[in-house]
């Protein structure tokens, strides 16, 4: 088992940490792994893609492991659409498995990268959450390696108590090794999508709240830039399943072939390269600009018929965009907040960005339900995500706003995701989990992990 010691990044290039970096291909490696830990004083973090944009998986000095060498298809039953894999499959391999069949998941990220480890380990959230929940909604059973040497196997009957504070508890009290789920039927390769314009943030919240239970996606894109009476505008994109019958050749568009995203704009010229062509305009003037285009040019109502991963994987359509932020990065900084609550606290955090003259390049709104998991982030409200540049000239006001932002939420009855959040305190974590999930957390942690081996950056910072 090869370990090599390097330097690793969140997906946003804002932060960096030093790792002893170990690819597992067994669970018995990661048992192993965890003896070498034990030995030499280390603590060990589990990294799937790299994809979260704050320091999940980062651990500063300690033991990474790299778990995307466990890619492996265990078990597929078409007939009934259970798949079981190992935690390194990503969901770009998971329904290219299952899509041809008649099978999408039920849940996914906006990027296709993101192995299923990691989405369980952040309890990932889709387009569709106020219908169809947390990714873990959708897990039937999971295993997973303990620290202690065990291997447990969970599920929402049988050792429930881990089963709901392990998704979503960011790898902290045991690493998988197996996920079982349960996929969705489809008879199409295609959704039928309307789009169309919200003239504020009031418009926004209402279309996404009225239009919800008519669709099974809605997403809104929202135009951080924007001022005055057009504070909040945006487009709302909302999706339907295309029905049994409703596609003359589903054969057809649910061959792979007709869902990948063309690596090439007009099959000439190739994405990849577009970032360097979008850096120019990452600044407040140039976003403002691009952001009011878009919103001119999403003004017409419109439908049409979209494949699945067009529709979901928005983050994809131009590979490395990130990098166009610069060699600083960005920091992505989502909020949920209670539908009574959302608007009054989102105007005020926009108002507040502009007054600092930091507006967020990018905002997405999404509707939002409850659920039962132990660290949930989840409200029955909305989410707002918002991307922020860094630069060396301004990440100490950004960071102070953002703390600002921190408070706001929390007045509000908000809650924070951690597969985004970089900025946020062990005492902002404690006011929106509450003191009794925290310690029912730190009690499991105690009992699967009683030498504190399995830490990261991201739990010394949320929970000290």
């Amino acid at each position: 088992m090869r370990t090599t010691f390097t330097q690793l990044e969140n997906f946003g290039h804002s932060l960096r940490a030093p790792s002893y970096l170990i690819q597992p291909k067994t669970a018995d490696e990661i048992y192993s792994a965890f003896k070498l830990a034990r030995k030499q004083g280390l603590t060990v973090t589990a990294r799937g893609a790299g994809r979260s944009y704050n320091d999940a998986a980062l651990n500063g000095g300690g033991i990474v492991l790299d778990m995307s060498a466990m890619n492996q298809f265990l078990d597929w039953q078409p007939a009934t659409g259970v798949v079981r894999c190992e935690p390194g499959v990503t969901l770009e391999q998971l329904w290219q498995k299952v899509e041809p069949q008649g099978w999408w998941p039920p849940v996914v990220s906006g990027t296709m990268k993101t192995t299923l480890g990691g989405c369980l380990g952040a309890n990932i959230h889709g387009k569709n959450n106020f219908k169809m929940g947390a990714i873990g909604e959708h897990v039937t059973e999971f295993t997973a390696a303990l620290p202690t040497g065990a291997e447990i196997a969970c599920s929402p009957k049988k050792n429930r108590d881990l089963f709901y504070a392990m998704i979503g508890g960011y790898g902290m009290l045991g690493i998988f090794t197996s996920v079982t789920m349960q996929m969705k039927r489809i008879h199409s390769g295609l959704v039928t999508v309307d789009a169309w314009p919200v003239q504020n943030l009031s418009r926004q919240l209402s279309s996404l709240q009225d239009g919800a239970p008519k669709y099974d996606y809605i997403v809104g894109w929202l135009d951080c830039t924007a001022r005055g009476s057009s504070l909040g505008r945006g487009q709302i994109h909302a999706a339907r399943y295309v029905h049994e019958g409703e596609d003359p050749n589903p054969q057809e568009t649910m061959k792979i072939k007709n869902q990948i995203l063309p690596p090439r704009i007009f099959g000439v010229f190739p994405k990849a390269l577009l970032h360097y062509f979008m850096a120019p305009f990452m600044n407040n003037l140039g976003t403002w600009g691009v952001n009011t285009a878009k919103y001119i040019a999403s003004l017409p109502k419109h439908t049409f018929r979209q494949p699945h991963a067009a529709f979901h994987f928005l983050l994809d359509y131009v590979p490395n965009w990130e990098l166009s932020y610069g060699r600083t990065g960005l920091i992505q900084y989502q909020s949920f907040l209670p539908k009574e609550t959302a608007e009054a606290a989102w105007t005020e955090m926009l108002k507040f960005s502009h007054k600092n003259r930091l507006p967020s390049y990018l905002g997405v709104t999404k509707r939002h339900r409850p659920d039962n998991f132990l660290l949930t982030h989840a409200v029955d409200g909305f989410s707002l995500a918002m991307d922020f540049k860094v630069t060396g000239a301004n990440r100490k006001q950004l960071h102070a706003m953002l703390q600002e932002f921190d408070k706001i939420v929390i007045a509000n009855g908000g809650r924070f995701y951690f597969a985004k959040n970089s900025e946020t305190t062990a005492e902002t974590a404690l006011a929106f989990y509450g003191k009794d999930a925290v310690a029912r957390f730190k009690k499991l942690k105690k009992r699967c992990d009683p030498n504190g081996l399995l830490e990261s950056d991201l739990y010394r910072r949320i929970f000290g």
